[in-house]
């Protein structure tokens, strides 16, 4: 059995994470891994509350969005049944559409990474990923590719906005320099060009993988 892995796809907003996560999936499972896809935030209760505060219908405080997030990643990481130390206990690998790195940008650009930052790393609870892949894409392109695809926006979704995310991501990852690994990969490319770069990130994780 192949030693099952945990991998985060970040990006910013409209960065096209839902179409890498698909050819990531089917680059693995064509290799023969048993692959599960989860996301943040979850399907569970503090998930709900989430997406209910980031689509402006319910009011939260930076400080109650970024516990909030901090609660459901835990139930996230923890859940018995199809929490992510489950499925890799079972020899799972788990895909993750954001994970703590997302908190840390869009929360740290309103409250710090003071409190934030160690809240998440020193929590034996939040298990540590063995790759954190962000596709990187220019803000305007980012922009653009939300008006096509959409009718409506999130609270994080316009563009001076989206600006300073990408410049937090930044920031985030330099802090978690040394600690984490994580790959920048251009994807303001074809899809398949910047999934052929995500493979090879990936691969690098696994001996005999190409």
């Amino acid at each position: 059995m192949k030693e099952p892995k945990f991998i985060v796809i970040e990006g910013l907003d409209g960065s096209g994470k839902g179409t890498q996560i698909a050819l990531l999936e089917k680059f693995l499972v064509d290799k023969g891994f048993n692959v599960c896809l989860t996301c943040e935030p979850t399907k569970y209760a503090t998930g709900g509350l989430i997406r209910d505060a980031l689509g402006g219908i319910t009011k939260r405080t930076p400080h109650e969005l970024a516990a909030l997030f901090l609660a459901d990643r835990i139930s996230h990481c923890e859940n018995p049944a199809d929490g992510i130390k489950a499925l890799l206990n079972r020899g799972v690998t788990v895909i993750c559409d954001r994970y703590y790195f997302s908190s840390l940008a869009y929360q740290g650009m309103d409250i710090g990474l003071d409190w934030l930052l160690p809240a998440h790393i020193n929590c034996p609870a939040i298990i540590k990923p063995d790759l954190c892949v962000f596709l990187d894409v220019p803000t305007s392109e980012c922009d653009r590719r939300i008006s096509a695809g959409r009718s409506s926006r999130e609270i994080y979704e316009n563009k001076e906005t989206i600006e300073r995310v990408r410049k937090s991501y930044f920031e985030v990852f330099e802090r978690l320099s040394g600690t984490h690994r994580i790959k920048i990969i251009d994807a303001a490319r074809p899809p398949l060009d910047v999934a052929k770069d995500v493979a090879e990130a990936v691969s690098e994780l696994f001996e005999g993988v190409n």
